[in-house]
């Protein structure tokens, strides 16, 4: 019964704050088997970092303690962050909720295989010990995640770039605070329990935030989609400012290319205006059914971009709006 106590109290915590999470997220955008699967590749970082931080500490270059207190906390926070650089820049994640329940995920993960260890190295430990393990340690690696891709996907959103660069707020972040919970300087259930009073607080920030910013984009986004699809179809987008834009593309590309520009414009809105219409049932708990028009469209789009070329995507590319959740959008509807 002790052993059974230790085991549920230090890997228990975590998956059940994840649980609230996603229970929490209005939308429900994330499906649970990429959850599960993010879950996993926080198991692959756990145990890559175990078999550098044994190598290291093997070769005796440095001692355990400030090892632990310093050096641990940067490969491991970096071990995670590739993981959330991944989901943000494969456009796997559309808004801030999605990528802080991934980035706990992934936290949960990295937490499970470390506790697993624990469990084993320590066997004699009181239940003491796997309370501050489980809701303490366990709940920091996820927050840690969590907290860099919050504060990554904030700046790719803001500054609409891929650079590496706008991860290293993030990362410098978690990597902070896990030095500060590494260096005991308050007792440890104290450290427990002011990180599970803080750690509530930060996601409900983030989840207010991310839903305010969805519903925005949605009321915006599809009124101004509607609105130049109906020019399209109706043959009055010569005189708007896209239409404008087309025509000075007629001297400098073939009457039937711009044709094709036209046509992948459209179909980029249709595309949209479906996305944002699943948005809107998901919020409302509909799942509409799959669309078997969706996999012809994409074969359309890759006729289409082949037909135009390089240089000639490169020229619609300010009126195709090809911004991180634009391409969500797109990824979404393929996967579904």
């Amino acid at each position: 019964m002790r052993t059974v106590a230790n085991i549920v109290v230090s890997l228990g915590p975590v998956f059940a704050f994840l649980v609230v999470l996603m229970l929490l997220d209005t939308f429900k955008l994330l499906k649970l088997r990429t959850v599960l699967l993010t879950i996993g590749i926080g198991c692959g970082a756990a145990l890559i970092c175990y078999l550098i931080n044994k190598t290291v500490l093997g070769r005796g270059w440095i001692d355990l303690a400030a090892y632990s207190r310093y050096i641990a906390p940067i490969v491991e926070e970096t071990a995670k962050a590739v993981c959330v650089v991944y989901f943000i820049r494969a456009r796997r994640v559309g808004f801030i909720v999605d990528a802080a329940i991934l980035g706990f995920a992934v936290g949960a993960g990295f937490s499970f295989i470390e506790n697993i260890y624990y469990l084993g190295a320590l066997e004699s430990a009181n239940i003491g010990v796997w309370i501050i393990r489980g809701f303490g340690t366990a709940v920091m690696h996820g927050g840690t995640t969590s907290i860099l891709a919050i504060v990554s996907m904030t700046l790719s959103e803001r500054h609409r770039t891929e650079g590496l660069h706008i991860y290293l707020p993030g990362l410098a972040a978690a990597v902070g605070i896990h030095i500060f919970f590494n260096q005991f300087l308050l007792p440890p259930m104290i450290n427990t329990v002011v990180q599970l009073l803080g750690l509530p607080l930060l996601m409900a920030v983030a989840f207010k935030s991310s839903e305010k910013s969805l519903r925005d984009w949605l009321d915006v986004g599809l009124d101004t989609d509607v609105s130049l699809l109906d020019e399209i179809t109706s043959g009055k987008v010569s005189g708007t400012k896209v239409g404008e834009y087309l025509l000075t593309l007629k001297g400098r590309f073939p009457g039937e290319i711009v044709a094709d520009m036209l046509c992948m414009l459209r179909n980029h809105l249709e595309l949209a205006i479906r996305a944002k219409g699943i948005l809107m049932m998901s919020e409302a708990g509909f799942r509409p059914p799959p669309d078997p028009e969706i996999a012809a469209r994409f074969e359309e789009l890759k006729y289409l971009e082949k037909s135009i070329g390089k240089t000639g995507m490169l020229a619609i590319a300010p009126i195709l709006h090809n911004n991180s959740r634009d391409l969500w959008q797109i990824y979404m509807l393929r996967s579904s």
